[in-house]
């Protein structure tokens, strides 16, 4: 770690940063907006364009009408939905390299919005699981990103380095406002960079491939 170097620690989102995957976020999430609709938790003119799966889930938690009966079939929905999606994923390009660069460097860590122990094994098949000192799934969340509690949870291992200290690698506008709750700078990777901007998420970047983060840190 280079002292006179503005980052000191890293945050990686996991689907479509580091592994390249095939879940298909906007299936779940419109099955589940269907159960919400059908249990009359959110009404048929809902915008749910605006949400992701989580705050589509948090916004129904909210309504006296989600029980926990039905929290858990939801996120049977969204379990099922990863499972099949992480089924065979592999890596984005160049991430063993770069990640064999930084590793004993900076702390390197994992926040995802998948269950803990799904992306243990997907990180653990791949074989990079090795490189990665903490690994914060959504049961270490107190809230799903975009939420930054994710964040919070992460540097809490670390009180050691400010959040200025941190920089934050994702490929989604909730990578990014999870960031920016956490004071955390964020790197985006192959993200919707006009999205970005409609969600008002700052980034110090842009990159498309995961060797143009080497340029950020050294």
């Amino acid at each position: 770690m280079n002292p006179g170097l503005p980052y000191e620690a890293i945050i990686f989102d996991m689907d479509n940063t580091l592994l390249k995957s095939s879940i298909n976020f906007p299936q779940i999430k419109s099955e589940v907006f269907a159960l919400l609709c059908k249990e009359q938790l959110l009404p048929p003119g809902f915008p749910v364009g605006d949400h992701t799966i989580a705050t589509l889930i948090e916004t129904a938690r909210n309504t006296p009408g989600m029980t926990p009966a039905l929290d858990q079939t939801v996120w049977e929905i969204v379990v099922e939905g990863e499972r099949a999606g992480m089924a065979g994923a592999g890596l984005e390009p160049n991430v063993t390299e770069v990640l064999e660069r930084l590793h004993g460097r900076y702390p390197l860590t994992v926040l995802t919005n998948n269950a803990y122990q799904a992306a243990l094994e997907a990180l653990e098949r791949t074989g990079i699981i090795r490189f990665f000192d903490h690994i914060a799934g959504r049961e270490q969340m107190d809230a799903l990103k975009p939420s930054s509690s994710g964040v919070a949870a992460l540097l809490a291992h670390y009180p050691h380095i400010r959040p200025e200290k941190w920089l934050s690698v994702g490929d989604s506008w909730i990578d990014g406002k999870a960031a920016q709750g956490g004071g955390v700078a964020f790197l985006a990777y192959n993200a919707k960079v006009a999205e970005l901007a409609r969600r008002e998420v700052p980034s110090i970047g842009h990159i498309q491939s995961m060797r143009e983060l080497l340029g950020y840190l050294e």
